[in-house]
């Protein structure tokens, strides 16, 4: 290991080291940022589009203060592309996987970002530039597919744009299996909320990526993904925001909003069952966040559409909100739910299992849904999410002065009541969790790092340094699990900070 350097005295090149000697080829993906002062790329906007520090490389503390050069690991780079051009940032992109050059290219590759790193630096004006290699996680981009009958129907984003869905065909003894993933990407709850993303990916299939790397959960190499590598893979896209449960027919020609998820989830799933999946041996509904809400409140209508000889079972990814207070002590996160089932129309098209028992807009919280389930269900949530930390623990509108706006984006920045606060969070997710009951076939995953979406990074999902629970990677824990080997239920004991989690796992 060489000796630590630094750039300007801001920049730990230390990571470096792992990507240039690296002999793997595995983790290639660099991201070459020059950041003003004060950055217009926030920490929540790194965090949401899915970068990520790996173990025992970059120090990341106050990096949002660095002016200078940053080079992280990165798996998704048209998600990184597309938020760089939205900042004016240039894009310069290399398509080929590093891990399919020698060790003297991927060397020399390491070289011309450092070139580029002290130019940049050099000339000392505001602005940036984004550098990227994309990653061997995924070996192939997955076009985009419209579902153009579905307009007939109504079935479509808040636009009126068709909805969207990625497929990779399954082969070998995989080719009659089908994992149906749903994207995250929260909600909106008003007009006005709806309306700032009906002209984004978020709201509009005309705004979509027409590829996207599969990787985690979705990868199709055996050494990422080893139980469901040579499945048919498919990403549905979230475009209605209301994790597919919203149904308005009437359509205000002021705005042009459709709110109509859940005619979207039907018409996609329609789909799916006309292009094999009628026919299915194994069926695996999965999702993260927004779409792990949708994962558990359509898990048996999508177990329905099957035939009864399919073994068919569901994941939940980073969608165990839980109704507790804000840091004001106001119940932020249910009236927020409140307000999407409202505007989009939600409640007949929530489970009558949940809605004959409470309020609709109680129904997205997993602490009430979940155990009302019927098809085998898995978990995986950290007790430290991190959207629900600063969503619904610190929300902004509980934190007018911003006491909290630095310990909610590094856990390594709050002071000792702020922690006691988090920690106390944490016991009462899992107080929470306990609604979920102990049925052998729920199947849970929780672990302690500062996290959110896991089964769709490969960082978390499989690598060297995963999390693990009991020696077991989630990958695992989640394949034994589907395949009735293990009835993983594990929940980490460790309160922050954890050794077993990655060192980037502090921070969004």
């Amino acid at each position: 290991m060489m000796r630590e350097k630094t750039i300007s005295q801001t920049l730990q090149i230390k990571s470096l080291e792992v990507i240039c000697n690296s002999n793997s080829g595995e983790t290639h993906l660099l991201l070459l940022l020059y950041y003003r002062k004060t950055p217009n790329l926030t920490n929540s906007d790194i965090s949401h589009y899915g970068i990520g520090f790996k173990s025992g490389s970059l120090s990341q503390r106050n990096w949002d203060h660095w002016r200078g050069c940053l080079i992280v690991n990165f798996s998704a780079p048209e998600l990184v592309e597309m938020r760089a051009s939205w900042l004016g940032y240039p894009v310069i992109k290399k398509d080929k996987s590093l891990s399919s050059c020698s060790r003297m290219v991927r060397k020399l590759a390491c070289g011309l970002v450092l070139i580029a790193c002290g130019l940049i630096l050099l000339k000392k004006t505001d602005g940036g530039v984004v550098l990227i290699f994309r990653t061997n996680y995924s070996d192939v981009n997955v076009g985009i597919t419209y579902v153009g009958t579905a307009v007939a129907k109504g079935a479509v984003c808040l636009d009126g744009s068709p909805p969207a869905y990625h497929l990779d065909k399954g082969f070998g003894a995989g080719r009659n299996k089908w994992l149906v993933h749903h994207e995250g990407g929260g909600w909106c709850s008003n007009m006005s909320t709806c309306l700032s993303r009906k002209d984004t990916r978020l709201g509009s299939s005309k705004k979509m990526e027409k590829l996207l790397p599969f990787i985690g959960i979705l990868s199709s190499q055996r050494k990422f993904n080893p139980d469901f590598y040579n499945w048919n893979r498919v990403l549905v896209r979230y475009c209605d925001g209301a994790s597919f449960t919203g149904d308005v027919e009437e359509v205000d020609p002021d705005t042009n909003l459709h709110f109509r998820g859940s005619r979207v989830f039907v018409a996609v799933m329609e789909e799916l069952l006309a292009k094999g999946m009628k026919t299915a041996q194994d069926a695996l509904l999965t999702g993260c966040s927004a779409g792990g809400l949708t994962v558990t409140l359509h898990c048996d209508q999508f177990r329905a559409l099957l035939p009864r000889a399919t073994k068919v079972k569901c994941v939940t990814d980073a969608a165990y909100f839980v109704n507790v207070k804000d840091i004001s002590g106001a119940r932020h996160i249910e009236t927020y739910y409140n307000d999407v089932v409202k505007t989009h129309g939600s409640a007949n098209n929530l489970p009558p299992s949940c809605t004959s028992k409470r309020k609709p807009g109680l129904c997205f919280f997993q602490q009430n849904m979940a155990k009302l389930v019927e098809t085998p269900l898995f978990v995986v949530n950290s007790a430290y999410d991190s959207w629900q930390i600063p969503n619904v623990l610190a929300p902004d509108t509980a934190d007018p002065d911003g006491r909290w706006h630095d310990c909610k984006f590094n856990l390594t920045k709050c002071s000792t009541d702020q922690l006691k606060t988090i920690q106390d969070f944490r016991l009462m997710f899992l107080d929470a969790l306990k609604e979920l009951g102990s049925s052998s076939s729920r199947g849970i995953f929780i672990d302690s790092c500062y996290e959110h979406d896991q089964i769709t990074v490969q960082e978390t999902w499989l690598s060297d340094d995963s999390p693990a629970l009991d020696g077991t990677k989630l990958a695992k824990a989640v394949g034994d699990w589907y395949n009735d080997k293990y009835p993983f239920q594990k929940i980490d004991d460790c309160s922050y900070p954890c050794k077993n989690c990655p060192s980037f796992k502090h921070t969004l």
